[in-house]
């Protein structure tokens, strides 16, 4: 993302998988893991909607790591239709949680990612330690099962999303009565309206 992107790579069920870490200028206050779209669709973790949450959480000071899913970039494994994934994101979790110790833990996900994240957090629920807050941009609803998520999550979509059309995502959205934040005129991947899913993100984060 940046000169001081730090890359590492952990060793998963499938084998070594890549990850990339942010760090505010100042201590970090928290931590959060961002997670990419579709890998078999070109999906990597230095996509750039992925990138500008990852941006996002560290202007809200948040120690922030991304990482390339099965059989992407240099992360070995193949594509596990989201099971492989979830645990892959649950074992990075982990490492990081041992790195910054006590830390509140937040989960941004986009397109396939927010399927594994909120994946993820339905497991941290069942374990007593949820994600203090998960963002959700272009929410994987018609595409994957979608688990219902907590009442804070902030949910982002594109007006003119052709990959995952906003009535399916207000579908899903409705009966757990969720907001969702329309970007007008923005299609799946938020040509030229980028700046925005940054800025939903800080300006919500403490609401």
């Amino acid at each position: 993302m940046n000169a001081q992107t730090q890359r590492f790579s952990i060793t998963g069920a499938a084998g070594s998988l890549e990850c990339a870490l942010d760090l505010p200028e100042t201590a970090p206050r928290g931590l959060a893991l961002v997670a990419h779209p579709h890998p078999l669709y070109g999906g990597t973790m230095d996509n750039k909607v992925a990138q500008t949450l990852a941006r996002a959480f560290v202007a809200i000071g948040y120690a922030t790591v991304r990482m390339n899913f099965r059989g992407v970039g240099k992360s070995e494994g193949v594509h596990d239709a989201g099971r492989g994934e979830t645990d892959d994101m649950a074992l990075l979790l982990e490492h990081m949680k041992q790195q910054y110790p006590g830390l509140p833990v937040a989960l941004g996900g986009f397109s396939f990612g927010t399927f594994v994240q909120s994946q993820l957090q339905q497991r941290l629920i069942a374990s007593g330690m949820p994600a203090e807050r998960l963002v959700l941009v272009g929410s994987a609803a018609g595409k994957w099962t979608m688990p219902e998520v907590p009442a804070n999550t902030i949910l982002i979509h594109g007006e003119h999303d052709d990959t995952i059309p906003l009535a399916d995502v207000l579908d899903w959205a409705r009966p757990q009565d969720l907001p969702v934040i329309v970007i007008p005129g923005a299609d799946h991947f938020f040509h030229r309206k980028l700046q925005h899913i940054k800025n939903f993100v800080v300006e919500m984060w403490h609401r």
